[in-house]
């Protein structure tokens, strides 16, 4: 399949949906600005596997972080907007809905094992017009395989659909270092706390400190992932000390940001994070 870039068009371009395989894979390079892709679907179920920078797809009301070395799964007819930051390279795998026995029936961020990651790029390489039931239909067995295999990731926020809890949602996310009171953000959008709390509530399945704190969680994420210190980010998500942000993602994903990260990189956490002073 051709390399997608965001100032080319290979001549031999085919729309996904278009493409006459049953499973199809592209290349993909983003090297300017950042991109954002407005709403909307694909017929066929889709898999966007980033290699470098870091991705958001907003679908079925939630948010889904997808990391380097992580990709996200979007059943077919699934309205999404993509979100990317920086410099971007990976992958893209559309799937006919009749290849879909025991693939996820809802969005969700995958960890994309070294295998996959390994039979993506040479899938890439493939003519868009492949003959089924060669070699090329044997890989995206494999690839599919993988896929269904993939561990799922809890990077995933849910987002209310009501404008006024919609203009919080985006306040915070743009300054998360904002630690005001569920009073004071229900003043902000102009209705109660107690309303405030029944509509994120109904719309969320979360209270507000539960929704806040895992929102705290994805936007550090996102920022670790693209290369931020657990110093600088305790400082962007307003809290008072290092310790005191190493503390609470502890406390939400049972491990320390470094090694948590560590994780997901298949590296080892940094000494110097893992060292860090815990508040007594």
């Amino acid at each position: 399949m051709p390399i997608l870039d965001q100032q080319f068009v290979p001549a031999d371009w085919i729309d996904p949906d278009d493409a006459p395989g049953r499973v199809v894979a592209y290349g993909m390079t983003l090297t300017g600005s950042d991109l954002e892709l407005p709403p909307h679907r694909h017929r066929k179920a889709q898999l966007l596997l980033s290699l470098r920078g870091v991705l958001t797809c907003e679908a079925d009301s939630g948010l889904w972080l997808v990391p380097p070395q992580h990709a996200i799964w979007i059943p077919g007819g699934a309205m999404h907007a993509i979100r990317a930051s920086g410099p971007i390279e990976g992958y893209d795998v559309f799937v006919e809905p009749e290849m879909l026995a025991g693939m996820p029936n809802v969005c969700c961020t995958l960890s994309a094992t070294p295998l996959l990651r390994e039979l993506l790029v040479r899938a890439a390489g493939f003519p868009v017009l492949y003959p089924e039931g060669g070699r090329e239909s044997h890989l995206f067995a494999a690839i599919l395989d993988e896929i269904a295999a993939s561990s799922v990731q809890r990077l995933f926020l849910p987002m209310p659909v009501d404008a006024r809890l919609r203009r919080i949602v985006d306040t915070m996310i743009s300054d998360p270092a904002d630690r005001g009171t569920m009073g004071s953000w229900a003043k902000r959008a102009g209705m109660s706390e107690r309303t405030l709390a029944r509509l994120l509530a109904r719309e969320t399945g979360l209270s507000f400190g539960r929704w806040r704190q895992q929102l705290t969680i994805m936007v550090a994420l996102q920022r670790m992932a693209e290369g931020a210190s657990i110093q600088r980010l305790a400082i962007e998500l307003g809290y008072a000390s290092t310790a005191s942000f190493v503390t609470m993602f502890r406390k939400t994903l049972g491990v320390s940001p470094g090694r948590y990260m560590a994780t997901l990189r298949g590296t080892v956490a940094s000494v110097d994070e893992e060292r860090a002073p815990r508040p007594r």
